[in-house]
């Protein structure tokens, strides 16, 4: 009969469920603050149409910019619809197609810069330059442009942004396979036989996953602003949709009478925007102990 394992000096691995707590335990303030912040807005995100007191298109009042009362805690928006409502429905739809975006963003350029690292050469070289010319032209210009060429629908929007971005994704990526496809386990799978799809998922994807992340919260936010933006300027979300950015400019007139109210949406933004960096931040600095403990 084998001794136990404390007996040989064999300790129990912990899980990775309580490796995870630990990690959460030892999270700076800001850290918590951040994961408080984007729980609050997932939560609404997804149950916003039993959370709003109204509908998102529901007209609730006869006239428009009615004051805060009991029933319309931040009164009415130009069209006489309730504006709390408006900014929780803004969340699913900014929140919601943002992440889409950044999402198949990340799969483009990430799997595409993980290949141009892997394959060198030729591929490399026209793939990366490819890149540097689309990213030679500003976004902004670039992104009004293709609207106004392919109109500005929600799935336009979604794949020109995506697109777009998939550019600094792709050197991100690109830069990080680069350290990793030259170690031995790549060239022993290489050697091996194994195909460049298995290659890319198994062996490099793996070891670059913690920055991919990190760099998938820093980038969310500039999605996420880039859609407020053009809602803005009147070229993002269309109405009747709730989008914080068009819910700003509808509403400007307001702060000529000071009232805050259009400022509601802006904050809304920036405290997303401000609760993703903490987190994103304190994943990067704690990533690489992460790996080696896994």
């Amino acid at each position: 009969m084998l001794p136990p394992a404390s007996d040989i000096g064999v300790t129990a691995r912990p899980s990775i469920l309580s490796r995870v707590i630990a990690k959460l335990r030892r999270a700076p303030p800001s850290a918590i603050f951040g994961m408080i912040v984007i729980a609050v807005y997932i939560t609404a995100a997804i149950f916003a149409p039993w959370i709003a007191p109204y509908g998102e298109y529901q007209v609730v009042s006869d006239g428009p910019f009615a004051p805060w009362t009991e029933a319309n805690l931040l009164g009415t928006d130009q069209l006489g619809r309730d504006f709390l409502s408006r900014i929780i429905f803004g969340a699913r739809n900014s929140i919601g197609i943002a992440f889409v975006t950044t999402l198949l963003a990340f799969i483009v350029g990430g799997f595409f810069g993980i290949m141009a690292a892997t394959l060198r050469g030729f591929a490399d070289q026209a793939l990366s330059r490819f890149v540097d010319s689309v990213m030679s032209i500003p976004d902004l210009i670039f992104t009004l442009m293709l609207l106004a060429i392919f109109g500005t629908s929600v799935l336009n929007l979604i794949l020109i942004i995506a697109i777009l971005d998939s550019t600094r994704i792709f050197r991100i990526s690109r830069a990080a396979a680069m350290n990793v496809v030259t170690l031995d386990f790549v060239e022993a799978a290489a050697a091996r036989g194994e195909g460049l799809i298995w290659r890319i998922v198994h062996e490099i994807l793996p070891n670059i996953m913690p920055i991919l992340i990190s760099e998938f919260g820093m980038r969310f936010c500039f999605v996420f602003l880039s859609i407020a933006a053009l809602s803005f300027l009147g070229v993002g979300l269309q109405p009747p949709l709730a989008e914080w950015g068009s819910m700003v400019r509808d509403n400007a007139t307001l702060i000529n009478v000071g009232d805050i109210t259009p400022l509601i949406p802006a904050a809304a933004i920036a405290l997303l925007t401000v609760g993703i960096n903490f987190v994103a931040d304190w994943f990067l600095n704690t990533s690489s102990g992460f790996s080696d403990e896994a």
